[in-house]
């Protein structure tokens, strides 16, 4: 799993095309047949107001001929200070306490959330965390999301069965500004 695609723009023209085309080769051959990926449009903000992600299209994408498939589920997200994203699952570890907890607790407690005291309800830590640090809610209308047929021919490739509808046209510009809620 890949959770991010960037190259630095030192690199030559073309190289997100030839980079992505031989993650593609090295995936077939390990029985690979389809994938799916997301690009988030949504433009992202500090709490200061500086512009810390444009929102992407997914031009990439589009390029090497992926088949745009809509949008994900709109959906309302957690947004820290730093304008990164705190997911539903980094949420879940912590009032479960599941592997990996350590980290999501860390994250807020770096942005100034308390240490939680030993024997608290870690649902109640989490809450009191997020008002702690300031996060707010912001409604995501939903990242695009592309798929790839993976085959050695045209042939193979079209053999393979996507389980979403195809849509038209690539999308061109960014979500406006996100709401917060």
């Amino acid at each position: 799993m890949c959770s991010r695609f960037v190259l630095l723009d030192e690199c030559p023209a073309n190289a997100e095309s030839f980079f992505l085309a031989r993650c593609m080769d090295a995936l077939l051959d390990d029985g690979v047949r389809g994938i799916v990926s997301f690009a988030d449009p949504v433009p992202r903000r500090t709490a200061s107001g500086q512009l810390v992600m444009p929102g992407h299209v997914g031009t990439i994408y589009a390029a090497t001929n992926a088949v745009y498939s809509g949008q994900a589920t709109a959906r309302t997200v957690k947004l820290l200070p730093d304008g990164t994203v705190f997911h539903d699952r980094a949420a879940q570890k912590i009032r479960r306490q599941e592997q990996g907890h350590q980290y999501a607790e860390a994250q807020l407690i770096a942005l100034g959330a308390p240490v939680p005291r030993a024997g608290c309800n870690p649902a109640v830590w989490l809450r009191e965390a997020l008002v702690a640090v300031g996060a707010r809610n912001v409604r995501h209308r939903g990242a695009h999301r592309y798929v790839w047929r993976l085959g050695r021919s045209r042939r193979e490739r079209e053999q393979i069965k996507l389980g979403l509808p195809s849509q038209r046209p690539y999308p061109k510009q960014p979500d406006p500004e996100a709401i917060a809620v």
